[in-house]
């Protein structure tokens, strides 16, 4: 038989919240199991017991987690009234972890000893509790965690062997609770994978598109390159691909290329400065910079900026095709431009060797084949013009200012480098001042001088055509406007003069002729040598001389009579006429006079 103890730790509770139903004490329980023998047939305590521990296995096996398997332990434990769940622990990862309800007093000695057992059975010392013991909850092949049990008195044989069976069904429910959730967790590891895989496959099958999209792209744009369209081809082909206008600007903003809609004519003249900022700006970011409503990547190969390709994006329409697209055509761009760039150079080296040799005096035949070769057509008259800026040094940077201005202004022409100057050979006469103001845009000074020669039928003449513009450079140079442009075929007496550099005599010579006149003139605000230059310049001619000064006849007649009393010579004296009129020209083209 089992003894009344083993059915009291078998007995379950009947209120929810654990607690035993019976009155305290032996004595109560018996007085209850009386009653309730008087109300049904009595029923054998070892089958009582067995009937309660198969209702607590089946609630065993049905609770959520292992927290909770060892919660239903502890309190059928407690409603049995003998035996007391101290503390429970769950094995996590290698350690015991205790669970939430152990107590406090004794949490960390008990802790200890469990730790103590390595996976054993073994007693367990709580202070007021003559027996207590830690049972190991094992299942096939692994320890699941420990209960630690006590006893206000020492158990029996029967209530040890009901409380080790009762251990073995909190085991097996830990081991199948444990299996759920390994379970549930593989369920939902898989579930994840199986999203992971799908994500990853939905990445492949997008970056395939990526791909594809990118090899179209590349090959429509480098075909495009190849094609021999130049750029203007490339800003077809980006404009297909993006339906934004496409367009190609120089270093210095101006226009290369443009396809789609509303360019804008004329297109603005560049800033400088602005320019300067913006390329700054762009250089400073990996890819493509949008500035108001342009997307903007440079053509920059081995760090040399040779332009800017940008799309007219006013929409705020680009998205990652778009970029993509632009990368690809800026770096098609860098190798034409490349290309060409390195073309340029041996052209102009040829150009260069070409002009050097011209100037210095080459074989006709010769010349022309070479001319042919470089594009540069010689026959024809030709002009030799000499350019010099006082901020710039005459370098390869300066040379390429200067190309880049004559041909803005239309000048075809050879180009090399004198030693403090740039010569251009040119097919056509100059104008009067568009280089100069070419070259005031771009260097942003006007301090700068042109002279140009007479123009050259023969080849052979071209040297001295060259010493002729070098003549002219010089005339304006040491005039009092030194800059500007000036022709050797408009000096008039002084093409008859020396080139030297010695002006004091010229300076002494036109002092002994017109020197009081021109004194008068300062102290009088009058215009006496100017009616003088006028007056030669129309031949002695009354008339002629009085319109072109807007004066009455009277009064050419009275400053005439007037400069023959300052001046003490008289026009009517031959040589005193010539060296008047020689005096006038100087003062007027080599010394800045006034007209």
């Amino acid at each position: 038989m089992v003894s009344s103890r083993a059915y009291g730790l078998s007995h379950r509770y009947s209120d929810r919240d654990g607690k035993s139903s019976l009155p305290p004490g032996s004595a109560g329980r018996r007085h209850m199991a009386a009653r309730r023998a008087l109300r049904r047939p009595a029923r054998p305590p070892a089958d009582h017991a067995l009937h309660e521990l198969i209702t607590l296995s089946s609630a065993l096996l049905n609770a959520p987690d292992e927290d909770a398997i060892l919660r239903l332990a502890r309190d059928h434990l407690a409603a049995g009234g003998s035996y007391s769940a101290e503390a429970g622990y769950l094995k996590v990862g290698g350690d015991l972890v205790p669970s939430p309800w152990n107590g406090q007093t004794y949490a960390l000695a008990v802790g200890r000893r469990v730790r103590e057992l390595a996976e054993q059975d073994g007693d367990v010392t709580v202070p007021g509790r003559p027996w207590g013991r830690a049972l190991g909850l094992r299942g096939p092949g692994a320890l699941h965690g420990y209960l630690v049990v006590t006893s206000r008195s020492r158990p029996t044989r029967a209530e040890r062997s009901l409380l080790s069976l009762l251990v073995q069904h909190i085991a097996a429910a830990l081991s199948v609770a444990i299996a759920h959730r390994r379970q549930r967790e593989d369920a939902l590891e898989l579930h994840r994978l199986r999203e992971e895989r799908t994500a990853l496959q939905q990445q492949l099958i997008s970056v395939v598109a990526e791909l594809g999209y990118e090899q179209a792209v590349h090959s429509l744009v480098v075909g495009a390159a190849a094609s021999g369209g130049g750029e203007e081809a490339v800003t077809r082909a980006l404009h297909g691909l993006t339906g934004l206008p496409a367009l190609i600007e120089d270093r210095f903003g101006r226009l290369r290329s443009w396809t789609g809609p509303d360019c804008p004519v004329p297109y603005p003249e560049p800033d400088p400065v602005r320019q300067n900022e913006m390329l700054h700006t762009v250089a400073k970011e990996a890819g493509p910079v949008r500035i108001r409503d342009r997307l903007i990547t440079l053509i920059r190969p081995h760090g040399e900026i040779l332009g800017m390709l940008a799309l007219v994006d006013a929409q705020d329409e680009a998205d990652e095709h778009t970029v993509l697209a632009l990368r690809h055509a800026a770096a098609s761009l860098a190798q034409e431009l490349t290309h060409q760039r390195n073309l340029a150079e041996v052209e102009v080296r040829l150009h260069r060797e070409l002009a050097d040799d011209l100037l210095a005096g080459t074989d006709e035949p010769g010349a022309y084949a070479r001319s042919e070769a470089v594009g540069h057509d010689l026959h024809g008259s030709h002009y030799v013009v000499v350019v010099q800026w006082s901020n710039r040094t005459a370098d390869d940077s300066f040379a390429q200012t200067v190309s880049r201005a004559a041909v803005a202004v239309g000048m075809r022409s050879l180009l090399t480098r004198g030693s403090d100057h740039v010569v251009l050979i040119t097919g056509d006469r100059p104008h009067a001042r568009a280089l100069h103001e070419a070259l005031a845009r771009d260097t942003g000074t006007r301090s700068g001088t042109i002279g140009v020669s007479a123009p050259c039928d023969s080849l052979e003449d071209i040297p001295h055509h060259y010493e002729e513009a070098q003549r002219a450079l010089e005339v304006r140079l040491h005039s009092r406007e030194r800059y500007g442009t000036t022709f050797f075929d408009e000096l008039g007496l002084y093409r008859i003069l020396g080139p030297g550099n010695d002006y004091r005599e010229l300076e002494t010579f036109v002092q002994e002729w017109l020197g009081q006149l021109i004194d008068y003139d300062s102290q009088h605000q009058a215009a006496m040598v100017e009616t003088l230059s006028r007056y030669f310049d129309c031949g002695g001619n009354y008339d002629e001389t009085a319109d072109s000064l807007a004066i009455h006849r009277s009064t050419l007649r009275y400053r005439l009579q007037r400069i023959r009393d300052i001046s003490g010579h008289d026009l009517a004296n031959v040589e005193d006429r010539l060296n008047l009129q020689v005096a006038t020209r100087v003062w007027k083209i080599v010394l800045g006079g006034p007209g």
